[in-house]
């Protein structure tokens, strides 16, 4: 190895990765998952490792399966020294991160393999395994990946991993897991990943590899307010395993916020513990880390009492909703418009009483134009929704994904009026509820960024029964506390936070069950709901 030790090219591997963004927009970036590490950052996971291998591990084999411009090489030759850095390679399949790399770092040995990693490994034509391997992979969303490649992967990494990804998993997981099993044995690997693998069902296939199949080092989550990437709302997590299968009474330490060397709050947690819970964001226990969840699958939870339900999603909300005097002044039929809510940043009451037609009694009525008649009978006999409907191509809507697997197209999902909502995101800290419930006394349903909830057995019918404890449920609903909704759901950078109907179900429903006993006999075992 060239003994190589120039911060000068660090400047200048910012200064080109900042002109290679620049070259791509907001959106382009997105689809690619490329987000670069922060030299800081790098050099933070960087000297971790170091603190781990010590001097045991003699000589470093580095890797970097998405090597971009060079930021994880650059921190492994401040922290590790050229002189200790035995080979390096980096894969990249931006043609201008690969040039990149290869004229800022060939002097200092490393060697830009350009491609594809995932065909790369899968060919075989991938070189020696290394024994440190540090990564950003890129974070491309599952519905940025066509089918037969996502389909590809998921035969690759069964077939090098023994590990069945779910297909809404992204580009990450495949990452991960196909660059461990090049990873020479007993070697070391920290990646920078989104966090939302802890918490969602997509991600129990990765988190049963890593309590299982590796041994976890430490899991660093850090705070959601302090975003790593200034242009990817995402909340991130470092990850640091030993391939080697872990022990059985291993113990991983999660820590959290602040930074890897001085983080705000750190706990040890049982291997074990680790393989039975659904949210690994609960740890460590915080104040700032205010995700918790009072549900043990015993107790009573709102899905034994709801039937917990996304709106409907329209293909294109400006141009399927319309104001209703807007609708009225076109001259559409109002058999075929519904009442709907507006998004909830409009809705400033959590209690939407109706008119005498069942409109919400808000500042803005909104209607969905929901129609199935084929569109000769639209034509024959309702010419100013057909002389509306018209304009669509004009617009590009015809061409959406939803509105071409509907028949007809501007047919709607069905959904019925539900007496109560839940906002789908939200931000709020400590007991502040991030979500809003939402009594619903008039006959609008919701858009998909609402949650519908429909009263379901003992429920429904203590309220068939007894009307006006609709107010009562309401009221318990509000009480459900901030930490529980956070706990549940999973939050972004930035603080957002989302819930999904399964989340909102498991939310514990014991208050209900104190207030009216009767309701405790349809409480089903959560391995029953939720399989």
């Amino acid at each position: 190895m060239i003994a190589y030790e120039d911060n000068s090219v660090e400047s200048r591997r910012q200064a080109i990765q900042a002109e290679i963004d620049m070259r791509k927009t907001a959106a382009e970036r997105n689809r690619l998952g490329q987000f670069a590490t922060p030299n800081a950052l790098a050099i933070d996971i960087a000297r971790y490792v170091e603190s781990i291998i010590g001097q045991t591990q003699g000589s470093i084999r580095f890797a970097d399966p998405s090597i971009g411009s060079g930021s994880f090489f650059s921190a492994a030759l401040t922290v590790f020294g050229s002189k200790r850095i035995n080979t390096a390679v980096g894969v990249e399949l931006d043609p201008s991160f690969a040039d990149a790399a290869r004229n800022l770092w060939a002097d200092a040995g490393l060697e830009v393999v350009r491609g594809d990693f995932t065909r790369i490994v899968a060919n075989g034509s991938c070189p020696p395994p290394p024994n440190v391997i540090l990564a950003n992979p890129p974070y491309v969303r599952h519905h940025h990946m066509g089918r037969e490649d996502k389909e590809r992967l998921q035969r690759l990494a069964y077939k090098m991993t023994g590990v069945d990804v779910n297909g809404l998993a992204g580009l990450y997981v495949y990452f991960l897991l196909l660059a461990t099993a090049w990873l020479e044995d007993d070697g070391i690997a920290a990646w920078l990943i989104p966090s939302e693998f802890m918490d969602v069902n997509y991600g129990v296939a990765l988190k049963g590899f890593l309590t299982d199949r590796v041994t976890l080092i430490r899991a660093h989550r850090f705070d959601p307010d302090d975003v790593q990437f200034g242009d990817a709302l995402v909340s991130s997590v470092v990850l640091v395993f030993r391939k080697t299968p872990p022990a059985v009474a291993h113990a991983v330490e999660f820590t959290f916020g602040g930074t890897l060397a001085e983080p705000h709050a750190s706990d040890l947690i049982p291997r074990e513990r680790l393989r039975e819970s659904r949210k690994w964001t609960v740890y460590p226990a915080h104040a700032k880390n205010d995700r918790h969840t009072l549900s043990d699958g015993k107790g009573p939870i709102l899905g034994d009492l709801f039937r917990v339900q996304r709106g409907i999603a329209t293909g294109c909300n400006k141009f399927f909703v319309l104001d209703r005097a807007d609708a009225k002044s076109r001259g559409l039929p109002g058999k075929y418009l519904r009442p709907i809510l507006p998004s909830p940043r409009y809705l400033k009451t959590t209690i939407i009483d109706a008119d005498s037609d069942g409109y919400p009694l808000i500042d803005r009525q909104l209607c969905v134009i929901d129609c199935n008649l084929p569109e000769p009978m639209v034509e024959a006999k309702h010419p100013a929704l057909w002389e509306y409907l018209q304009t669509a191509k004009s617009l590009g809507i015809m061409d959406g994904y939803l509105i071409g697997k509907r028949s007809p197209w501007y047919k709607q999902e069905q959904r019925e009026p539900a007496s109560f909502l839940c906002t789908y995101l939200g931000r709020g800290s400590d007991d502040k509820q991030p979500f809003r419930f939402i009594w619903n006394r008039s006959e609008a349903i919701g858009t998909n960024l609402y949650l519908m909830l429909y009263t379901q057995n003992s429920l429904a019918t203590m309220l068939r029964r007894h009307p006006g404890r609709a107010e009562a449920v309401h009221a318990l609903l509000g009480q459900v506390t901030g930490h529980e909704l956070r706990g549940e759901g999973r939050v972004y950078g930035g603080g957002l936070n989302k819930i999904e109907p399964s989340e909102l179900a498991r939310i514990s429903a014991a208050s209900f069950v104190k207030l009216w006993p009767e309701l405790g006999y349809d409480v089903q075992p959560q391995g029953k709901l939720f399989g």
